[in-house]
């Protein structure tokens, strides 16, 4: 049959599991170093831009990673083969990021855009391999060192900027980063060995077909049981985690009366306990099965939110340390669990089209997060302790979601039949 298994899952060569855990510390050093922590900068502070202008080309790279990731996904699934997709994207988005200010600010943000969506989409297929270095028994243990390891990615994007930027300005900083993740990201490209996939029959979906096959990617989810609704909880817990990144600065400077000084280590301490619980959950994983430690990871950002909560609305600013504990420890056991989740929930030749969708409901997350949190805070004049209570209650229903997935797919959910609609 199309798709099964070619024989029992043969142990990954240990070589490939560390190149795999290596490429999420490549991606983390763009994801902090350009996405959250110096394009804006150079974009606004160097060079004057608006802040609408970094909005408006983060909005575009999310639609476009919405159409493309499913896309690619199916298209990774279609030719039985996941390496030339990721080699592809890694290569696209090093070269936008190594020529980021070194022109004028409109090509420097459509250099963006094309960064952006490649690097999400790179996450796609990235995600995808995980089977491929992994058994089974020890799935949930290399997905949580890889985030673990990630994190450092974070410090080394901090660390590269801090060097370079007084130095030698923004362009050099950004060719920095596109070095430092390909560097890291050269070993999977040369040690991961894929699993021998059999490439499907028919014309693979092409790219004028990309909103066609969003469309099926949707379609074949409904299929199987379990995997809607766990998209369905994972847009509700991301939109809360990202949503208290963009503004957990604010909070601690303007809500809680932190200093610079203190805002940076309430940040270090977030990452550190995030790695922390990244790697003590696919520990976990492995014993307890993903769901279980989902949810248990749903529980602690509730506690750091609630913690944010109270020390805001008491006057005990220092409950504020709590979220950086509580909430940094959850969302590195979120993401450790929840790809695992999705590796038990998706059928192997549908995989990578599925991944797609996880980060469709992630992207979408980015976006309808903060629009919620203004409708709160702004629109309705609440504040922002409202705004930050309003994403309990996403993590609560996101918790209420997940707890009816099951622990792992039994098929089809209509017939036990593969339902993929050729989308070309």
């Amino acid at each position: 049959m199309q798709g099964s298994s070619p024989g029992p899952p043969r142990a990954p060569r240990r070589s490939a599991v560390i190149a795999w855990v290596l490429y999420d510390l490549a991606n983390t050093t763009f994801a902090l170093g350009v996405g959250s922590r110096y394009f804006g900068l150079w974009l606004i502070e160097e060079r004057g831009g608006a802040d609408w202008q970094l909005s408006a080309a983060t909005v575009v790279a999310m639609l476009a990673v919405i159409v493309l990731a499913p896309w690619i996904g199916a298209l990774s699934d279609h030719r039985g083969r996941r390496m030339p997709y990721l080699i592809g994207s890694t290569v696209t988005c090093v070269g936008a990021t190594a020529l980021l200010a070194t022109g004028d600010v409109v090509p420097s943000l459509v250099l963006y855009v094309v960064g952006t969506g490649a690097f999400h989409v790179g996450s796609v297929v990235y995600d995808a391999l995980l089977p491929d270095v992994s058994t089974p028994a020890s799935r949930g243990m290399i997905s949580g060192v890889g985030v673990a390891v990630g994190y450092a990615g974070s410090a080394l994007a901090i660390g590269i900027g801090s060097y370079l930027l007084p130095r030698a300005g923004y362009a050099s900083v950004f060719r920095g980063l596109a070095l430092a993740f390909l560097v890291f990201a050269l070993p999977a490209f040369l040690l991961i060995a894929e699993r021998p996939r059999e490439p499907r029959q028919g014309r693979p979906p092409g790219l004028l077909g990309a909103p066609g096959a969003l469309i099926t990617a949707w379609r074949n989810a409904a299929g199987h049981r379990g995997v809607v609704r766990f998209l369905i909880g994972r847009f509700l817990y991301t939109d809360a985690i990202n949503t208290v990144f963009l503004f957990n600065a604010v909070l601690a400077r303007l809500e809680l009366g932190f200093t610079n000084a203190q805002t940076d280590r309430l940040a270090l301490l977030g990452i550190a306990c995030a790695a922390a619980g990244a790697a003590f959950a696919g520990k976990a994983v492995d014993r307890y099965g993903p769901k279980a430690v989902l949810l248990a990871a749903l529980g602690a950002q509730l506690v750091g939110l609630a913690a944010m909560v109270s020390a805001i609305l008491t006057g005990l600013h220092d409950l504020g340390w709590f979220v950086a504990v509580g909430g940094g420890a959850g969302i590195g056991a979120a993401w450790a669990s929840d790809r695992v989740l999705m590796t038990r929930l998706a059928p192997d030749h549908l995989l990578g089209e599925f991944f797609g969708l996880y980060a469709t409901v992630g992207r979408f997350a980015t976006v309808t997060g903060p629009l919620a949190w203004a409708l709160v805070a702004d629109v309705l004049g609440w504040g922002r302790p409202a705004a930050l209570a309003s994403l309990m209650l996403f993590i609560i229903a996101a918790g209420a979601v997940i707890r009816r997935v099951p622990e792992q797919s039994s098929g089809s959910a209509r017939s036990g039949v593969d339902v993929t609609v050729s989308a070309g």
